[in-house]
């Protein structure tokens, strides 16, 4: 194995003979020398693993060097040596991109350390990373089959996204594909667990679960205050794992006060569980008892015009003391637009802003080649939402929000899921055309690779005729005609949908937070 190359440079570099040697007996060759332009020539001509350097030497100070370093090898690790605690040299060196600070005097042992930090810094978490899960892996399979209530699914859901975004970290991906194959038989088993119990959630006749027509009065109204206006973003589309993704963007500007899952009525699309979500009533309710504000997925029209209308009934009918504003975010000019206005809204006990772009990617990818590229797992869709957040209006609305004052709601109204096996339907021609879900009549499929509802009624769903039923995918599967079923197969295969049962789909982020 080849030695670690060091490079150390101090003006008293011969008092250090024993140092040297000392890293030498644990493998590291170090070249020495005792000025800053020497330094450089060197590393010129060398290639070095790490930098040890003196911050106080005559003619090029270490400062000085360091720059000069930085300018042609920006990421070669640099160990700050220095007698001097003065804390802007810190900041000076921190702001410069050093790798690790010591003070003089340094023993060999510090030094070691700092090296094993810096270079084996990767290796020494993946060890670790894989040896805790292994030890995890056998703990999540007993658990895996004892879970009996929605609130345990909800813990061990967080658990696996935690492990997968550790899991992501590695370069050996032998881990990752064990956790894959423990996660595609959670999704089965909560498919399962759906099944048996949807029906007792949806009509309150069993355990406390938070579904998506009672948000706004179980978590919404509750946290909103006299005192401080409330802004509640709803991005649309938006999984757990991406919320875990973007939190330490928004931990920057916000305290986070309270993070939960909570579960996304069926079919886990915008049409049914958004307008479920302002309604603060089931798809059922609201087309009984609002038909002007609801559309079938066969009638023409959007689905989600009128959830202004929605959020205003249903602020009328709590009683709710205070203003409310709605509104939809769809485009870049209308986010800053809302950013730059946000100090008007401070009148408001509550601001809605609805931002579609998540969307965007999810339906984007199953038409667009570069996005598909771009998304092609969800490590891969993890990073195009954090890219886009990071760069978007909508951490400029969060910053403004943190400025004026505003507490922050984010949550969603579903998840989505990467979808990887057709399943061939048969319907009619009135059947809905969302691949994860389907409602019409005479409808026809394999066994076991859908949840389906004969009676629509019995889980809060509108009928869109007389012995209309619906469907739902289970696990990855997704649903094509027999029509060009190949074709249409492979255009969506690996896409990301939703309208289905998994746990990317049903179980999805509310968090509340208060301003720094």
């Amino acid at each position: 194995m080849q030695s670690i190359q060091i490079l150390w440079v101090d003006d008293e570099i011969e008092l250090l003979k024993s140092h040297i040697l000392f890293l030498a007996s644990r493998g590291y060759e170090t070249k020495a020398c005792n000025n800053g332009q020497e330094a450089l020539e060197l590393i010129n001509l060398n290639s070095f693993d790490v930098i040890l350097l003196d911050e106080n030497m005559p003619g090029l100070n270490g400062l000085e060097t360091l720059s000069l370093i930085k300018e042609t090898q920006p990421g070669l690790p640099v160990i700050m040596v220095t007698k001097n605690e003065e804390e802007r040299i810190m900041e000076k060196a921190i702001g410069s991109k050093i790798s690790d600070y010591l003070i003089k005097p340094v023993n060999p042992h510090q030094i070691l350390s700092s090296l094993k930090k810096i270079l084996n810094h990767q290796d020494l978490i993946s060890e670790r990373t894989s040896l805790k899960y292994q030890k995890e892996f056998q703990k999540i399979a007993l658990e895996l089959h004892d879970l009996s209530s929605a609130k345990q699914w909800s813990k061990f859901f967080q658990k696996m996204t935690f492990w997968e975004l550790e899991l992501e970290q590695l370069e050996d991906k032998e881990m990752l594909e064990i956790f894959i194959s423990q996660y595609r038989e959670a999704n089965i088993l909560f498919a399962k667990f759906v099944e048996n119990n949807y029906r007792d959630w949806i009509n309150n006749s069993t355990e406390d679960v938070l579904l998506s027509h009672q948000l706004f009065k179980e978590r919404v109204i509750p946290v909103l205050s006299d005192n401080c206006p409330t802004l509640l973003l709803v991005i649309d589309n938006l999984r757990y794992d991406q919320w875990k993704t973007i939190e330490p963007y928004l931990l920057k500007y916000y305290n986070k006060k309270n993070e939960e899952v909570y579960f996304s009525i069926l079919p886990t699309c915008t049409q049914y569980a958004r307008n479920s979500i302002f309604a603060g009533l089931t798809p059922l309710e609201i087309k009984t008892h609002l038909p002007h504000y609801w559309r079938d997925d066969h009638e023409e029209g959007g689905k989600n015009l009128f959830e202004a209308e929605l959020l205003e009934s249903l602020w009328k009918r709590l009683l709710i003391n205070g203003n409310q504003e709605y509104t939809k975010i769809t485009d870049l000019n209308a986010a800053k637009k809302v950013s730059r206005e946000l100090s008007k809204n401070r009148k408001n006990k509550l601001t809605t802003v609805v931002y579609n772009f998540v969307d965007m990617i999810s339906h984007a990818k199953s038409e667009m080649e570069i996005i598909k590229e771009l998304a092609s797992d969800n490590k891969a869709y993890r990073s195009l939402t954090e890219s886009w957040f990071k760069n978007s209006p909508l951490i400029e609305l969060i910053q403004t929000a943190q400025k004026e004052g505003f507490n922050l709601i984010i949550t969603t109204d579903h998840g989505t899921i990467n979808v990887d096996t057709a399943v061939e339907v048969i319907g009619d021609r009135e059947t809905s055309s969302n691949l994860r879900y389907k409602t019409g009549k005479n409808l026809k499929y394999p066994n076991k690779k859908a949840m389906e509802v004969f009676s629509p009624e019995e889980i809060k769903l509108p009928k869109n005729g007389i012995n209309s039923s619906y469907i739902f995918a289970k696990e990855s599967n997704y649903f094509v005609y027999p029509k060009n079923f190949k074709h249409y197969a492979n255009i969506f295969l690996n896409s990301y949908q939703h309208g289905g049962i998994s746990m990317e789909e049903m179980m999805i982020p509310f968090v509340f937070l208060t301003p720094k």
